[in-house]
């Protein structure tokens, strides 16, 4: 096979435009198979299908339309032979234009981005300080009432509705005298003061005792979710079945065996566990905030021209992440789109700024990996594999087959390793 292989302009230093030419004996093998290809769909009177010869077809179709498909076939091919004859390691998607085609050849040319130079001009030395943790009482307290509030017991209650109280109701809706879908509930439990239900519902439910009726005049807010609702007068006839008010435990033994905390068994114990829990997370908090305080102040002293192709591969990477989010909440894209009243383009435009500064850190990161030498053995990737493996209950090689392989493993360590670095540098 007769080829040539050259880069012609570059647009940016990182932007390689690279000509492949497929002619010869594989051109001609490319053609003839895909005749025999396009031959079994080809429909030509006086002939079978998938017998048609081969100077009927290209008289009917033109030998372009074999040329084409030859073509289209081709084109994994030759861009592994452009990497290869190359040497170019693209990090995104490469784009491809058949630049010539004939009987005799077909080019391409292929344009490949490779990762941009990265000029850091200081990343040691930068004045970050590390937040101060302190937790108060008053958050303590805070916690330790949601504790409280999960084991709350609910007692019947022989008396008025109050805030706070459960109210165990029949109810039904009507506009313009017709109940409308949606609107019915019977033996709900409904919390007054919660605003679960329309303006005004929990309200009007105030003072009344179980067995009693009333039926409450509203209006549905004008940005309700149901259109024909929107703004709409209705009547909803309520009936109170049962009232009942919450009844906070006493830290008491059953309270503690309830609550299930190895070794808490007072009141005592239960908020330094609570203060420990609380400093635990805000340490967590605060770090992240730390780190990306440091990347922010490197980012003050990088030069680098970042592919849009890189930034919009990661939007993409991004919004699939937040379809998959979405998903787990029973929710779709499209029902996403309706209630935010929004569109893809909208979604992507807010995801742009987080792509590129997930691009820009990553870069960033590799260049201080290489400045400061930082590097993970693949025993090292192998042994933190197998830790990872056991926490997800999985065999070690299905692990890696999903997550990718050692090379993730290794690379994961090495950022992580690097930010440690990072961190030691800016003390």
């Amino acid at each position: 096979m007769s080829k040539e292989t050259k880069e012609t302009k570059k647009p940016k230093e990182n932007v390689h435009e690279v000509k492949i030419k497929i002619e010869a004996k594989e051109w001609k093998d490319a053609v003839d198979k895909a005749f025999t290809t396009e031959q079994k769909k080809a429909k030509v009177d006086g002939f079978r299908k998938g017998k048609v010869p081969r100077e009927i077809y290209e008289k009917k179709y033109g030998k372009e339309s074999l040329w084409f498909a030859a073509a289209e076939d081709l084109i994994q091919t030759a861009y592994l032979k452009a990497l290869t004859e190359t040497k170019l390691v693209p990090v995104v998607q490469p784009t491809v234009e058949i630049t010539d085609l004939n009987e005799n050849l077909v080019e391409y040319t292929f344009k490949i981005t490779t990762q941009p130079e990265v000029k850091i001009k200081k990343y040691k030395g930068l004045k970050v300080e590390a937040e101060k943790i302190e937790v108060t009482d008053e958050e303590v307290d805070h916690e330790l009432g949601h504790i409280l509030e999960r084991y709350t017991e609910l007692v019947i209650k022989d008396g008025k509705i109050e805030n706070k109280d459960i109210a165990v109701i029949d109810f039904e809706g009507f506009k313009d005298g017709v109940a409308f879908d949606g609107g019915k509930g019977e033996n709900y439990s409904l919390e007054i003061g919660s605003n679960s239900f329309i303006p005004g519902f929990e309200e009007g439910l105030i003072g009344l005792k179980a067995g009693e009726e009333k039926d409450l005049e509203l209006t549905f807010p004008k940005d309700y979710g149901v259109k024909e609702l929107a703004g709409a007068k209705v009547v909803f006839k309520v009936k109170v079945n049962e009232v009942k008010q919450k009844q906070q435990r006493e830290f008491d033994e059953d309270f503690f065996e309830d609550l299930g905390m190895d070794g808490v068994d007072s009141e005592e114990k239960l908020r330094e566990t609570i203060k420990k829990d609380i400093i635990t997370q805000k340490e967590m908090e605060a770090e992240n905030r730390y780190v990306d305080t440091l990347l922010e102040e490197v980012a003050k002293n990088v030069e680098v021209d970042i592919p849009e192709e890189m930034v919009a591969e990661e939007q993409e990477r991004l919004l699939k992440r937040f379809e998959d989010q979405m998903r787990m909440q029973g929710l779709s894209l499209d029902l996403y789109y309706e209630y935010t009243r929004s569109t893809e383009a909208d979604l992507k435009s807010q995801l742009e700024k987080e792509a590129y500064s997930n691009i820009l850190y990553r870069l960033m990161l590799e260049e201080i990996r290489k400045l400061e030498n930082i590097e993970v053995t693949v025993k090292d990737a192998e042994k933190e594999a197998e830790k990872l493996a056991n926490q997800y209950k999985m065999e070690k090689d299905d692990f890696l087959k999903q997550l990718g392989g050692i090379e993730m493993i290794q690379y994961d360590l090495e950022m992580r390793n690097t930010i440690e670095r990072l961190k030691e540098l800016n003390k």
